[in-house]
């Protein structure tokens, strides 16, 4: 009897399978040759083409691997410092002739050699040029995720090192991401971006399962950064990051997701019954992402930090509170909102 193997598909274990079996699913584009398998003599999950009595399986007529996004023709390399603790911003230092992207309005400070350009798209760079058509397309993706029509270009025009900074929205932690050794692709909350390197792409990440693009906080549409640059985006509060083993699933709220690696599976789940839903104060979905890959989490969103601001002002039913006065919610100023 054939050694039977087990593989690590969109995040579920599947089979076993006999090697004439994932012969096939390879043939049919099921599975490439980077899907895990797990099987006979094995202590940890492997890459199918790594397996020598499966790697026969690539070079026999099954289909080849996906090609790598199509999305840059090298990144600037760029150094860069965080600074700070709660309220942070990220110093990049340029060379000669390199530059950074960052959203409109993200720019801190910046030293006299750095130029400062607004332009359409994320300015990647590519082998043909884009044309007036590829930019307004380029622009118009990006209105879809709700950010502004135009990015602005930093480029240092100087002789020597130029530095410039930018500053994160609110409280929390400012992530940089190497897409180099994250497989070229991450997919983020569309309002997480805060800067990369020139050649960066931002793309489109359509949620193609209905429930998530419905009720997964973050609608059908994520953003998808690309290439093999750092890129940089900013969580709320603390920053929480875990790798998930091939099946491992793990529970969030909806806003608290910062970003993913493509290979995690994104999905929501009802919360379970009528008065926990109604009552929990948790919402009624909860984000379910099921290994394996790379998850970054934050423990505040800004929509719960605005909730809490709305809810305590007067416009959102809160109350003027004198703090530390032994009137409490009573304060002088009462007297004459009174009159």
């Amino acid at each position: 009897m054939a050694a039977q193997w087990y593989l690590a598909v969109n995040g579920e274990t599947k089979g076993p399978f006999p090697p004439e079996q994932i012969k096939s699913m390879l043939a049919q584009g099921q599975i490439t040759p980077d899907t895990l398998v797990y099987g006979p003599g094995a202590s940890e999950w492997t890459p199918l083409h790594a397996v020598g009595e499966l790697a026969r399986l690539v070079l026999d007529g099954a289909a080849p691997p996906p090609p790598p996004p199509p999305t840059t023709a090298g990144a600037d390399e760029i150094d860069y410092v965080i600074q700070g603790s709660e309220m942070q911003f990220v110093e990049i230092e340029l060379d000669p002739g390199e530059s950074a992207i960052a959203e409109a309005g993200a720019m801190l400070y910046m030293t006299d050699g750095i130029q400062m350009e607004t332009i359409f798209g994320d300015a990647r760079r590519g082998n043909k040029p884009r044309g007036l058509m590829g930019h307004l397309l380029g622009a118009g993706k990006r209105l879809l995720t709700g950010e502004s029509l135009f990015m602005t270009l930093f480029t240092n025009v100087g002789q020597g090192k130029e530095r410039v900074a930018f500053a994160a929205p609110y409280a929390g932690k400012i992530i940089p991401l190497d897409l180099g050794q994250l497989g070229g692709e991450v997919i983020c909350q569309k309002d997480s971006f805060l800067c990369a390197a020139r050649g960066v792409a931002l793309e489109l990440a359509f949620q193609k399962k209905i429930g998530v693009g419905l009720f997964g906080g973050e609608g059908f549409i994520m953003q998808k950064l690309m290439g093999d640059g750092l890129a940089f985006v900013h969580a709320g509060g603390t920053l929480f990051e875990r790798d998930l083993a091939p099946g491992e699933r793990l529970r969030v709220d909806t806003g608290c997701l910062v970003a993913l690696v493509p290979s995690v599976n994104y999905d929501v789940e009802f919360v379970g019954g009528i008065k926990t839903a109604l009552f929990g104060g948790e919402g009624l979905f909860f984000a379910t992402l099921t290994g394996p890959g790379h998850v970054w989490l934050q423990s505040l969103p800004l929509s719960r930090l605005a909730d809490r601001i709305y809810s305590a002002a007067p416009q959102g039913g809160g109350k003027q509170k004198g703090e530390g006065s032994i009137l409490g919610g009573f304060g002088l100023g009462d007297f004459f909102d009174d009159d």
